[in-house]
């Protein structure tokens, strides 16, 4: 996932520029290269108004997307802030292998903090049954690391088009001391001037791909050529249904009802949570390309597959008033 100083432009064969693909690449780059320049700017204006800021790094697509657009804004310089995985301990392994990779590859600083040590402080309490999950745990467990290392920065990953809720969150988006986020007190963002100045105790989230779409990162990856975890590609899978949606077995850690029937089925994940709340997808494509298609056909939501926004009409909401991402 190394760059160059001169990255390589989308070429169009000249031997047939009128061609449907060629046409293709120009509307594509030309709508990816001011996303890819606005992400840019957001991610410098960060390290130019912060003191500490941290990426929020999960090993999935949107995460990995940030880690190259921070590459390209600070290069030929190292990223100059460390990335922060909030571990559940229910992650997909293909995920933490790769985040592992990664940081090696790229010679980052990672900052691991685990979910399963808040449970064992008692701070949160473990969920059971059929929804069970720890996905909602892992605010307090951020919070917590915030505080521990004075975090005045988190950059993350949302994007406007995932979920209702956060499209109606800011760029720079403001926290409390409590980590608690005011939909109806939010700052307002004219002629892309970004207001980083808090209070004491106060924290900002930063999403510097929120105006970008599922389909505009996978562009970019394939664009880019980004490397990205295994699992976001069809492969063959021990799954069972429930509520219509195809749940992984591969780990105790997902709950499974007897009667529910484990089947191989050739399948791939379009968001990488934990494996207890995140459905997979029954998929032919194997490579970006393929993926770009199958995006662009899609008339359902990357997040539909996601069991914990279906908790309430405004789950994710609720989730973001506590701290959540």
């Amino acid at each position: 996932m190394k760059i160059t100083e001169k990255t390589n432009p989308v070429k169009v064969s000249p031997s047939d520029p009128d061609s449907y693909e060629a046409k293709e690449l120009l509307l594509n780059t030309s709508k990816i290269n001011p996303l890819e320049n606005e992400s840019i700017y957001i991610i410098r204006e960060v390290a130019a108004q912060f003191e500490k800021p941290v990426l929020l790094f999960s090993g999935g697509k949107d995460s990995i997307t940030l880690v190259r657009l921070a590459q390209k804004a600070f290069y030929p310089a190292k990223i100059p802030f460390p990335l922060m995985h909030i571990d559940t301990g229910h992650n997909f392994p293909e995920t933490i292998a790769f985040r592992d990779q990664l940081v090696k590859e790229l010679g980052l600083e990672l900052i691991v903090r685990n979910v399963q040590d808040s449970i064992n402080q008692g701070k949160v309490k473990e969920e059971s049954g059929r929804y069970a999950s720890r996905n909602s745990l892992q605010t307090t467990t951020l919070l917590d690391a915030i505080e521990e290392f004075k975090f005045d920065a988190c950059i993350g990953g949302a994007r406007r088009d995932e979920e209702k809720a956060r499209a109606k969150e800011r760029i720079f988006s403001v926290r409390d001391d409590f980590g608690q986020w005011d939909e109806k007190n939010q700052r307002p963002e004219l002629f892309d001037m970004l207001n980083g100045q808090i209070q004491l105790g106060q924290n900002v989230r930063v999403f510097p791909i929120s105006n970008w779409t599922e389909l505009d990162v996978w562009s970019y990856i394939e664009r880019e050529t980004i490397e990205i975890p295994s699992i976001y590609f069809a492969h063959t899978r021990a799954t069972f249904l429930r509520d219509g949606l195809i749940w992984s077995s591969d780990d105790e850690v997902v709950y499974r009802d007897e009667d529910e029937v484990v089947e191989d089925r050739v399948v791939r994940f379009r968001t990488v949570g934990d494996m207890s709340c995140t459905a997979a997808v029954l998929s032919e494509a194997a490579d970006i390309a393929s993926v770009v298609q199958e995006i662009r056909d899609s008339t359902i939501s990357e997040r539909g597959a996601r069991i914990d926004d279906k908790r309430s009409e405004a789950a994710m909401e609720k989730r973001k008033q506590q701290g959540y991402f």
